[in-house]
């Protein structure tokens, strides 16, 4: 089962580690993380498909590489699917992104996602690139990108 803290905890480590005050939840399930951010002073659109969701900023479609880009951050708790998206879309707007992997969009073992998606990251032009870990149980591990200067 999930840590129900989850969202808490990535939204503090998001706003201790970043200033951005515009945020891109990508495939955000029912807005949670959303709301715990909007908590902490930052403004936040939701993106997933959902129907049923919290009363917050949420775009009901699929994040794709060509939305507009209105967030200086992207980040995705647990995104599933939309990982890779997060990684690529950041890398094409020049952005930092934070991200909790769960499941491999290619059925790959957990600790190769893990690296595939660091790797990925490199290569898509980020200089920073490491991974931090959440104090929770469950999937815990932050992988964080941060674009070098201009």
């Amino acid at each position: 089962m999930a840590d129900k803290r989850r969202f808490d905890l990535f939204a503090d480590f998001i706003v201790s580690r970043f200033a951005a005050p515009r945020v891109f939840d990508v495939a955000g399930g029912q807005g949670r993380l959303n709301e715990a951010l909007t908590k902490r002073g930052r403004a936040v659109t939701t993106f997933d498909l959902r129907h049923k969701h919290l009363p917050v900023t949420y775009a009901q479609r699929i994040f794709a590489l060509d939305e507009p880009c209105e967030a200086e951050l992207v980040v995705g708790m647990h995104p599933d699917g939309a990982t890779r998206v997060i990684i690529e879309y950041a890398a094409k707007h020049r952005l930092p992104f934070a991200v909790v992997p769960c499941c491999s969009d290619n059925g790959m073992p957990y600790n190769p996602w893990m690296r595939h998606l660091a790797e990925l990251a490199r290569a898509s032009g980020f200089t920073t690139v490491e991974e931090v870990k959440l104090s929770m149980e469950g999937r815990a591990r932050v992988l964080v990108g941060e674009p070098g200067p201009a």
